[in-house]
């Protein structure tokens, strides 16, 4: 388990390469959900999401021969972009496998920064093939099985922590369980008694899947975010939402893309659907913990042309 002096520590080594990304209270989300909502924006952070930290924060951690060798890093899309422009602008040769569902605009950016990019047939596939290039002598960058990456994606919560005014829950996405275990590890330490939720859309529930069976367990993916789509999470990332985390919701694919959407009327925000899923948990939340609630959302990601949201809402629709 990470710890508070871990997030710190990081956080102090990342400064000058990451964004500090604003934190602000959001009047549209605040009328549209009927309590206080402050939301932290990752979709400001490089490369459009809070992947850069972790990201950042493994390849600094690197030593001189391990830089040499270059690295590797699989997604779904955000953590491949992140890990590609990071690795450019610290002068160190990348490879980012990805599945052929990934976003074709996460595979042009990845490209555009330099890596190697590498499709794979499915998200196992790209897992799969990840470990036979590490036996090549790469170096794995990790989008969440790593307690480097976990710290440094802490630090969103140690930001948030800092910068907002009084919360009683917040409300995260899961993929792996990078981002809410150093989140929750943050927040719980600063703010006692804080709830923090997590959000998983349906096909791509690598952490309920994980709290039912008492550990990691394969999953099968079918969600379109892709961005979340964990073929397991990980022993590490399992610890830490189990003992940090109040509870683990799950939402629809179309819910997900309708929160894209309401994310960008109401809060002005243009996500993702791995973001815009935090919108139908909040209200999720308020059915549990009632109207005196003051929720705390992390807006993760932006990485969306507005061809993929439309495409997306235009399948969502009812029949």
């Amino acid at each position: 388990m990470i710890t508070l002096a871990d997030v710190e520590a990081t956080a102090a080594r990342i400064t000058g390469h990451v964004l500090r990304t604003p934190t602000v209270a959001s009047p549209g989300l605040t009328e549209l959900l009927g309590v206080p909502v402050t939301a932290k924006l990752e979709l400001l952070q490089r490369t459009g999401s809070f992947k850069s930290r972790g990201a950042t924060a493994k390849l600094l951690s690197l030593t001189d021969a391990e830089r040499a060798a270059g690295v590797v890093a699989v997604s779904g899309g955000n953590h491949g972009i992140a890990t590609a422009v990071m690795a450019g602008a610290l002068g160190i040769e990348a490879t980012v496998v990805m599945p052929r569902s990934a976003p074709r605009r996460a595979v042009e950016t990845a490209e555009a920064a330099g890596a190697h990019v590498v499709l794979a047939d499915s998200m196992d596939g790209a897992f799969a093939l990840v470990d036979e290039l590490r036996t090549k002598g790469l170096t794995l960058v990790h989008p969440f099985d790593d307690p480097v990456v976990i710290a440094a994606q802490g630090t969103v919560g140690l930001e948030l922590g800092q910068d907002a005014g009084e919360l009683t829950d917040v409300v995260v996405s899961i993929g792996g369980g990078g981002l809410i275990s150093g989140v929750a590890t943050a927040l719980h330490a600063l703010r006692p008694g804080i709830r923090v939720w997590g959000v998983e859309t349906e096909g791509a529930q690598a952490m309920t899947a994980a709290l039912a069976a008492g550990g990691p367990v394969p999953v099968a993916l079918s969600s379109i975010v892709t961005t979340l789509s964990a073929p397991s999470a990980s022993q590490l990332t399992y610890e830490h939402v189990s003992a940090l985390v109040t509870d683990v919701l799950s939402v629809t694919d179309a819910e997900a893309v309708q929160g894209v959407l309401d994310l960008a009327e109401h809060a002005k925000l243009w996500t993702e659907p791995a973001a815009g899923c935090v919108l139908p948990a909040a209200r999720r939340v308020l059915d549990r913990v009632g109207p005196d609630a003051r929720l705390g959302l992390v807006i993760c990601g932006g990485n969306a042309t507005t061809t993929d949201v439309a495409s997306w809402a235009r399948e969502s629709a009812p029949s």
